[in-house]
């Protein structure tokens, strides 16, 4: 049971070291005349406003099954980490702009962990759905790796 906690605990301290800290959009204020205003993509990438190119919207669907409640990391528009009931699903809508039209943005869930028949914790399943297709799963929690998508218009 611990070394399932212990994998869970690094699982979920690797994809955020990987992710990044801060990837919120940010206003950095007012730009001055002649200055274009960069933000900050959801990928955490600086945008000018030169290109002004966006994508399609698209409907991302995060979901982990399981009953219980448990702790589940979800990387969409913004960085998230939260205790939720279980199952849990969350939808967002996500856009790309600029040179994420050309480089994507990688979208993931991190599922609790939840017990097993076995009594022994093993991960939550999770799916993640992208304008009503499935495009990741965990193979029903079979796999420790978490649920992860190049979105890409």
């Amino acid at each position: 049971m611990r070394k399932t906690t212990t994998l869970t605990t690094t699982l979920l301290a690797a994809a955020v070291l990987l992710t990044g800290c801060g990837s919120e959009k940010k206003d950095t204020g007012p730009a001055k005349a002649g200055e274009a205003s960069p933000s900050v993509s959801a990928s955490g990438g600086a945008k000018g406003s030169s290109s002004g190119k966006k994508g399609v919207a698209h409907q991302v669907v995060f979901e982990v099954g399981g009953t219980g409640t448990g702790k589940v990391m979800w990387i969409g528009n913004t960085n998230h980490f939260e205790q939720v009931t279980l199952p849990w699903t969350k939808t967002e809508s996500i856009q790309l702009e600029g040179a994420e039209l050309k480089v994507g943005v990688t979208v993931s869930v991190v599922p609790a962990s939840v017990e097993g028949p076995d009594r022994m914790l093993k991960p939550a399943p999770c799916t993640i759905k992208v304008d009503g297709k499935q495009v990741a799963d965990n193979q029903g929690g079979k796999s420790a790796e978490p649920c992860k998508y190049e979105l890409k218009d």
